[in-house]
This record gives C-alpha cells, structure tokens and sequence, in this order.
C-alpha cells in the first residue's frame, strides 16, 4: 500500500453525505438557512447586548461572547459542507484539515468552558445575590472569558501537534469536516497515544466543565427550592432556565461523540449528531436566550423600532 507522509500529503477527501446526493439542492437550502438564520440571531444578540444599557449584567456580557463563539464555530465548518452538497470540491489541502481541526475543537472546547462560567454567573446571582455585585465585576467577566479562550485552544494545541507527525495511508476522510475519528483511520502508525491524549483532554474539558456545571446547578435547585413563595420560585428559575437547557442540549451530543476511550467507528452516526452540535444548538442558542428573556425581547423590539423609524425617515425624504 502506497504511504504518505506529512511532507509530501497535499490534499484529504471529505466523504460528506453520499446518501444525500439525489437531494442535494434540498439539503443545501435547509444548511444554508440554518447557517444563515444562525448568522443572524446571535449577531442580533450581540448587537443588543453592546447598544443597550439594561443589557449591561455579567449574563448578558458571557452570552454576547457565547454568541460570538457561535458564529466562527459554525464558521469552520459550515462553508465547506455547503460547497461538498452541491459537488463543487471535496478536496481540502492537509494544512487547512489541521487548522480546521484546531479551530473546531478550541472553539467547542472554549463554549464548554464559556458555559462552566455562566452556571458560575448564576450560582452567584441566586445563591449569593448580596455579594453577586462585588464577586461578579467587570475584571472578573473579563478574566473568566480570557480563561476560556485560553484553555480552549491551549488543551487542544498538542492532539494537532500529534497529527501532524502521523504518516497516512489513505486520503478519503468518511465525515464532512476533519473530526478526530475519521482522521485517525486514515493513519499508517498506531494512534493509541493520540486517541489516549484525546480521550483525557475530552475527559477534562467536557465531562469537568460539565461536573462543574451540574454542581452548581445543584446548588441552585436547592436554593430555588427553599424560597417560601411559589412566584419567587418561579422567578429565580427563570433566570437560569434558558442556560440549563443549552447545557443539556450541547453536551449531550459532545459527550456520546467524543467522551471515549476509543476512536469512534460509527461515522454515519457521529455525522448525525454532529450537525446537531454544529447547526442546531448555535441556532437555538439566540431563541433560548431572547424568547425566555423579557429584557431581551424588550431590546430586540426596541432594536427594530429604531431601525424601522430611521428606514421611514429616510424614505420620507
């Protein structure tokens, strides 16, 4: 079998998603809305979030960044499979598999992170609202956020340094985007140190951020719970509701592709639940956060308001 090697490999395959070649139009239309209503709703989040100063809590400040996350997240990917449905390329060059692979996985990993804060944020604000001014100020947010990009893409830089150094003997890569699995078929040499590294990075990134996440929220359904009036309960739930169901909804789909101790054979599967991390929750992301939110409705009409006053002025003249 011919074998090559990091200097001189050029180019991967995508597999994509052969099955749906007689539908591609379909598909693509159905991608491209997603994409692009994903574009739109967390841009809008954090338009609101910069121009209005009712918006101006910790919350708000983590749930801009997390919008900000989803858009190069999806980003990565995205654009890619939108020209694989519709049969332009398949090809990508080894270099930009790499650093498509780095960006993927630093940026999950940095939502994950972003998220473990956020249930942090909440805790403070419901079990501790007396110190939630004091323990949450600006240059905390500020240094909780630079955590999370810091550790997102640092844990991530050796898994890519690994895969770099790997010989391959086969170029077609059964997935739509350079995940680890499908990768890692494709090498001559075992990868069983890659795979290890990769399970103990998943191990702590997800499952800690997750732990802590959970703790937390333990916490607060205590908390909630002994709040003698039953509108005062509903209240302080409220506020968190919105964040535990995207908690529930991103690490579900994480943890049963990536949490194990092996390399994943299952690649239609793994393709499945990819697109529910990759397109469904960034989109649902904005809806959760604006439509469970008052302050964020109320922005988002004023918002459109002042954009239709001003579109109106300008036709008048």
């Amino acid at each position: 079998m011919e074998h090559w090697t990091p200097s001189n490999l050029t180019e991967f395959i995508l597999h994509g998603f052969p099955t749906f070649q007689p539908w591609h139009c379909i598909v693509f239309g159905i991608i491209i809305l997603m994409y692009l209503l994903t574009l739109t709703g967390n841009m809008i989040i954090i338009m609101i979030v910069r121009t209005d100063s009712n918006l101006s809590s910790p919350m708000y400040f983590f749930i801009s960044n997390l919008s900000f996350i989803e858009i190069f997240y999806t980003s990565v990917t995205i654009p890619k499979l939108l020209a694989l449905v519709i049969g332009r390329s398949q090809l990508i060059s080894f270099e930009s598999c790499l650093i498509q692979f780095y960006f993927f996985f630093s940026l999950g990993s940095t939502e994950c992170f972003l998220l473990t804060a956020m249930s942090y944020d909440r805790y403070i604000a419901i079990c501790k609202p007396l110190h939630y001014i004091v323990i949450m100020r600006d240059t905390v947010c500020v240094q909780l956020v630079l955590a999370c990009w810091t550790g997102g893409f640092f844990l991530n830089l050796f898994p890519v340094l690994l895969i770099s150094k790997l010989r391959f003997c086969g170029t077609n890569i059964q997935h739509f985007f350079c995940d680890l699995s499908p990768l890692l078929k494709l090498s001559c040499q075992s990868t069983k140190e890659i795979e290890t590294l990769n399970f103990f990075t998943a191990l702590f990134i997800v499952l800690f951020s997750f732990s802590v996440s959970l703790v937390t929220y333990i916490q607060i359904i205590r908390m909630v719970l002994s709040i003698p009036s039953s509108l005062g309960r509903q209240k302080a739930f409220s506020t968190c509701a919105s964040h535990l169901t995207v908690i529930l909804i991103f690490y579900g789909a994480i943890a049963f592709v990536y949490v194990r101790p092996r390399a994943s054979t299952t690649f239609q599967l793994n393709q499945v639940l990819s697109m529910i991390y990759i397109l469904v929750t960034p989109i649902l992301n904005p809806l959760i956060y604006s439509l469970r939110n008052e302050d964020a409705k109320t922005a988002i009409r004023k918002a459109y308001l002042c954009t239709a006053k001003g579109n109106s002025n300008n036709g008048s003249k």
